[in-house]
């Protein structure tokens, strides 16, 4: 017998994420790009990152940091990561021993997850949230238990929260700023959170991804503010959205070193090393503040370029006090559910939203739909054209 006569065949094998599809960000980009509508659906810029990070990265390359990092993180960069958080949060975490580089925030969550739950174990969301979270944990093997944020103000209800906490909860996640709400937790809510946690063994994952887009002279209340969840706590950043560079994939974790030391047991086989030359790069541009501390004021101009100009239209606008996101209410314009409305506005307006239903396990329909307005302020402007329309 030959290979030619045997009959190829893929062996069939049961999925570990039986109901997980194409996620609605692919969804939506591809249906802007066949009807060339202003994406303003998935989350990321349009425009460019500043130029001298560039020049940082290149210079890391040409001076031959173009090998394997130590798995950890190159330590400049620790350092700069660990100086940037005690300067903006008054902790200190040992750059050594409690603070990681990952390839991306995705990949950090994942990694916190696989490293803490086992088979059975719970792990709380709260929805509506970022969608790789519930495939993390049931990759772990544990269950999700979904929490609901209260409808219409998306803060916290910490009854529910505390209702759900069992002897077999191993996790919490909670993201602020807020995706897809754009909202902010407040040091009360943090402290409300610290106390609740406090009798428990519950571990805190906490996503700061958007910590630098607060607004209004608002602070962000990062779990390394407060003792009781750093304790407890891996807390998350990206500089790919810090520094307009999303598809840079560099993010970081910092943890207890206890924490941390179990993270790193699952980092070193999952991913083992981060980008060099990019780590080079991202070390000596933090070594000027200006970038990230003039940051807010940036996306709060793009904010409130967006909200001024859907003012005359019948889209209501919601509170957007953090991230990048903006979501509307549009009950008064159509009587399509989220998704349907979505893919109506790209097709016949020219405009890509994103249905907030994607972001709920039961894929809960509010009337209410997110934009990104992390775009050229002409590409917002191109968009609002659309809108008003309305």
């Amino acid at each position: 017998m030959t290979s030619t006569d045997i009959a190829p065949r893929t062996p069939a094998f049961p999925s570990k994420l039986p109901q997980v599809g194409t996620t609605i960000f692919t969804v939506m980009s591809a249906l802007a790009a066949e009807h060339g509508a202003v994406n303003l659906g998935q989350g990321f810029p349009d425009f460019h990152c500043d130029p001298s990070l560039i020049d940082a990265v290149d210079r890391a390359m040409r001076a031959g940091h173009n090998q394997y990092p130590p798995m950890a993180g190159v330590p400049a960069l620790r350092e700069a990561v660990a100086a940037k958080i005690e300067a903006l949060h008054a902790r200190r975490y040992d750059a050594n021993t409690e603070i990681t580089i990952t390839a991306g925030a995705t990949q950090a969550i994942l990694t916190a997850i696989l490293a803490t739950v086992h088979a059975g174990d719970e792990v709380i969301v709260l929805d509506p949230c970022y969608d790789s979270y519930a495939p993390n944990v049931e990759l772990a093997g544990g269950t999700v238990v979904r929490v609901p944020l209260t409808p219409g103000s998306f803060r916290p209800d910490f009854s529910k929260i505390a209702a759900a906490i069992t002897p077999r909860t191993r996790a919490l996640i909670i993201n602020s700023p807020h995706n897809p709400s754009a909202t902010i937790w407040t040091a009360e809510d943090m402290r409300t959170l610290e106390e609740l946690l406090a009798p428990t063994d519950v571990l805190l994952i906490s996503d700061e991804v958007y910590e630098h887009m607060v607004f209004d002279g608002a602070q962000h209340e990062s779990a390394a503010r407060f003792p009781g969840l750093a304790a407890r706590a891996f807390i998350v950043s990206s500089f790919g959205k810090t520094f307009h560079v999303t598809g840079w994939k560099v993010g970081t974790v910092a943890a207890p070193a206890a924490l941390t030391a179990e993270f790193r047991k699952v980092h070193q086989f999952n991913v083992f090393t981060v980008n060099t030359p990019v780590q080079h790069g991202l070390a000596a541009y933090l070594q000027d503040p200006a970038p990230y501390l003039q940051l807010p004021a940036f996306y709060q101009a793009k904010r409130d370029l967006f909200r001024q100009g859907l003012e005359g239209s019948r889209l209501r606008l919601l509170p957007s006090t953090g991230s990048y996101f903006q979501c509307v209410d549009i009950s008064t314009v159509s009587d399509l559910n989220e998704s349907d409305f979505c893919q109506w506005l790209t097709r016949e307006v020219g405009v890509a939203a994103i249905p907030l239903s994607a972001f709920y396990g039961d894929g809960f329909d509010q009337r209410v739909v997110r934009f990104c307005f992390a775009k050229q302020d002409d590409t917002l402007r191109q968009a609002l054209q659309r809108l008003r329309k309305l």
